[in-house]
């Protein structure tokens, strides 16, 4: 995953708690010189933590997001629910619309999954997509790496049609 995920240019790194992952993020947010976190799917408790971690750093966590904080979210923080290894890839079940938005209009995206939510390759990972899709509303995002796109002459650019960076964070097991 680690290889695959660093050849499009993920930053990937392992990490032991959910304080680490937290604190991962607003460090990366101040160093990009970002000012504002959005992380919509946390936990009560979690976001407690991330918001007392903001405001020492004076950092603001955006909650909820609204029309007016759109293109002004530096740092999302997320869940992914699968890793693919052969890819680097994470898919992310985004039924939530703030959730959707935090992935796609901010300029850095860190996203956490344990793991053993990482599977070898796209095949192996079936049966958990098709569970998921029965449920609806139904949504799924695939990432591989930050947004790019090139042009007709082939001209490639960093962050179009979504977040300049990805970071995945790899949470050793603590699911098991």
């Amino acid at each position: 995953m680690k290889e695959k995920a660093e050849a499009v240019q993920a930053f990937v790194t392992s990490v032991k708690t959910f304080d680490d992952v937290l604190s991962y993020t607003v460090r990366t947010t101040k160093r990009q010189g970002g000012k504002t976190l959005a992380a919509p799917c946390l936990d009560p408790v979690s976001k407690k933590a991330l918001i007392e971690m903001c405001n020492s750093e004076g950092l603001i966590l955006i909650d909820p997001l609204f029309g007016n904080t759109y293109g002004k979210i530096d740092t999302a923080l997320t869940h992914a629910d699968l890793g693919v290894a052969e890819t680097g890839t994470l898919i992310i079940n985004s039924r939530s619309e703030d959730l959707r938005r935090a992935t796609m209009l901010s300029e850095i995206h860190v996203a956490y999954l344990d793991e053993s939510q990482i599977r070898p390759d796209m095949d192996s990972v079936k049966a958990e997509i098709d569970k998921i899709l029965k449920t609806p509303p139904a949504y799924l995002a695939f990432i591989t790496g930050a947004s790019r796109t090139a042009d007709i002459e082939r001209v490639l650019t960093i962050g179009v049609h979504g977040p300049l960076e990805l970071h995945i964070l790899i949470m050793e097991n603590l699911l098991s």
